[in-house]
């Protein structure tokens, strides 16, 4: 069974909730966060991101950070910028990007459920990142950032979410200026609640898609908590946390491309040749840039050429090593140009899908890169196998878009 628990949410106010939304907090560097929130007191970046309102140089990870986050918090819900539901209610958030959508159920998800294994993960978390957010939830006495899961499609959950909307006014629906709209209803009817609970308990699994440090963050907050207070019972806040939930079959995994700054000494014949010895290899004729239109096939940008890559002989059974992430790092990345654990290596960077490819153009012809690799995006399908079998996809292996606005869902951890 899965949880879907009902909370009362801290909400903006209808005319000022396009202005609090904001994008996550790890989207942007601390210097992006101070332009993106010139002239916009309201938004929620003042609160993910705490240092902006400290002087420039301040350590983002200094206790001053997240007590200005908790005091700035609380400031916007003293003027009434937010304002708190009276009762458990469940929430539906709907994203449409370019013609798309994807709409999903917030409510909470139990730290239980993870810590059994029921909410699936597919990444490891660095401790340092955890840590942050970690001091953030537990300062602000809130999850701030809704953590984005999946689950296998079930008619009944879709039909019950379409009958909603289709009957309901939506308390915001506004488009951010990345072109992104935005719509949210309020489930405020127990017998409603009630069967969607009551649905989601038929769910044997949930995935996250995107969060997992912001997830790992919450869990740890609420076992911090629970040893805090023996007594607990389980139904307290702290024991649950902020989650949007969406059928797996409305979500969209973008490319994540790769570049990387050198040839590892390798002139680009010798290069040419190394890769030629895993994949076949031939010159892009086509017009434009090469976007890979299938499985275990790349594109790669080398001195003003784009090359089809297609790999060749390769096992494509094992649920981590056949992801065409893999196959490149493993075949081509480590053993041609010497980037053994992309997680620390300098040499490589990662561009998400929705930059385009024009970007690796860029990079390259800049000078700043010597060869960019453009991919074919992971599949949900691939998240769940791996997730399923408990493993561990390599890093940057997804790049989820639309991203979940912070800001407009917030749960506290007590009553």
């Amino acid at each position: 069974m899965s949880i879907l628990r009902p909370f009362k949410g801290i909400r903006p106010t209808p005319e000022l909730a396009e202005r609090v939304a904001a994008l996550p907090y790890d989207v942007m560097t601390s210097k992006e966060a101070r332009e993106e929130v010139k002239g916009n007191p309201y938004s929620f970046l003042h609160v993910d991101r705490g240092e902006i309102d400290l002087p420039e140089g301040t350590d983002e990870h200094d206790g001053a950070v997240y007590l200005k986050a908790a005091e700035n918090l609380n400031n916007m819900i003293e003027k009434g910028i937010f304002i708190q539901d009276k009762s458990p209610f469940l929430y539906i958030y709907r994203l449409t990007m370019e013609g798309r959508s994807q709409t999903g159920i917030v409510g909470c998800a139990s730290i239980d459920e993870y810590l059994k294994n029921k909410i699936k993960k597919h990444e490891n978390t660095l401790r340092e990142k955890e840590i942050d957010r970690i001091k953030h939830v537990d300062t602000c006495n809130a999850n701030t950032g809704p953590i984005f899961l999946t689950y296998s499609d079930k008619k009944d959950i879709n039909k019950t979410v379409d009958e909603w909307t289709g009957s309901h006014s939506p308390v915001y629906d506004f488009v951010s200026d990345d072109k992104i709209g935005h719509t949210v209803w309020v489930i405020d009817s127990q017998a409603v609640i009630d069967t969607l609970v009551a649905e989601f308990s038929h769910i044997n699994a949930l995935y996250i898609a995107d969060g997992h440090h912001r997830n790992a963050s919450a869990v740890r907050v609420g076992v911090m908590r629970r040893n805090a207070k023996p007594g607990y019972t389980g139904e307290e806040e702290f024991n649950f946390y902020l989650s949007v939930f969406f059928p797996k079959s409305q979500l969209k995994i973008l490319d994540y491309n790769r570049v990387v700054k050198d040839l590892n000494g390798l002139t680009e014949k010798e290069f040419l040749d190394r890769v030629s010895k895993t994949f076949k290899l031939e010159e892009y004729k086509g017009e434009g840039n090469l976007r890979p239109v299938e499985p275990l096939t790349y594109g790669m940008y080398l001195n003003k050429k784009w090359y089809l890559l297609k790999a060749d002989g390769i096992d494509t059974t094992d649920p981590v090593k056949s992801l065409d992430v893999s196959i490149l790092q493993n075949h081509l990345l480590s053993p041609v140009l010497g980037i053994k654990d992309p997680r620390f290596d300098k040499r490589i960077d990662f561009v998400g899908g929705i930059r385009g490819l024009g970007e690796l153009e860029k990079r390259v012809d800049s000078g700043e890169c010597a060869v960019a690799f453009s991919m074919y995006p992971t599949s949900i399908e691939q998240l769940m196998n791996v997730a399923d079998n408990g493993l561990i996809m390599p890093p940057k292996s997804t790049w989820f878009e639309p991203k979940l606005r912070s800001g407009l869902f917030i749960h506290k951890l007590d009553d």
